[in-house]
């Protein structure tokens, strides 16, 4: 589908509506004509990838109609693909909510190959999601009706934010800098200290020594570089659902501000 052509995504969104009202829209390479009247704001996490790989997209916020869960609700026309997002509506939706969104889209749109895009512990999903609600519910972005205190809070969420990317790059830096100090100085003391045990071990098992200490300091500074770096992308994960909260949250006074005028 080319990006011009809004038809496919204007049926698609016409098609989930009737599971429950649309609350906000994320676009990626993708247009909307006529545009609703709804808070639309760009996909920050492919927007932000330069490689440009990934297919066009919308993501859209839809609530439950019968219960009230919230879900996001992917759609990529290109590959005839719908995915339903766990991660950014983390402890918003049932499993019998989704149940019936996944029987839904299969029942409505059965071109479309329906999947669920689960929690993954690699990514630290579930840690990104708990610090997000700890300050500020997707809940209150979409719906609150206090938009001052939730815009409070979101700017408190993306100060921590802010502040975890700092943390993680003192962590950075702290296992750069040591890093190549202590295999150095190992490497010599192994040599230095365990060639007192060649009459003990025989040459070849001190050698064996040698190789299998500098092999677990490596091993430990990886897992502690790793780990680093890890912590550095769920800060920006967190920096940026805050991000759109914020681009949100100011969509909803703006259309709350031209129905004013409207009226």
């Amino acid at each position: 589908m080319a990006a011009s052509d809004p038809a496919p995504l204007q049926h698609a969104l016409d098609t989930l509506s009737a599971f429950g009202p649309v609350l906000s829209l994320k676009l990626y390479r993708l247009k909307l004509d006529p545009v609703p009247a709804l808070p639309i704001l760009p996909c920050l996490d492919h927007e932000a990838m330069l490689h440009q790989t990934v297919a066009p997209h919308a993501a859209a916020y839809v609530q439950e109609a019968a219960s009230g869960d919230l879900h996001e609700v992917v759609f990529i026309p290109t590959d005839r693909c719908i995915e339903i997002d766990t991660v950014s509506t983390w402890g918003e939706a049932s499993e019998e909510s989704r149940g019936r969104l996944v029987a839904f889209l299969a029942d409505r749109m059965p071109d479309y190959h329906v999947k669920i895009q689960r929690v993954s512990p690699w990514r630290g999903d579930r840690r990104v999601a708990n610090a997000c609600r700890a300050h500020v519910s997707l809940r209150d972005v979409l719906l609150g009706s206090d938009i001052d205190a939730v815009a409070r809070h979101i700017e408190r969420l993306k100060t921590i934010g802010s502040l975890m990317e700092k943390q993680s790059r003192v962590a950075s830096w702290a296992v750069r800098t040591v890093t190549a100090p202590i295999l150095a100085a190992a490497g010599v003391i192994s040599y230095q200290v365990l060639e007192l045990f060649t009459t003990y071990l025989g040459e070849l098992g001190v050698t064996t020594l040698r190789y299998a200490v500098l092999t677990l300091l490596g091993i430990w500074f990886l897992y502690y570089g790793l780990k680093a770096v890890q912590l550095t992308g769920m800060s920006t994960r967190v920096w940026k659902r805050a991000t759109e909260y914020g681009l949100i949250l100011a969509e909803r006074r703006r259309i709350a501000s031209a129905a004013t005028r409207t009226s």
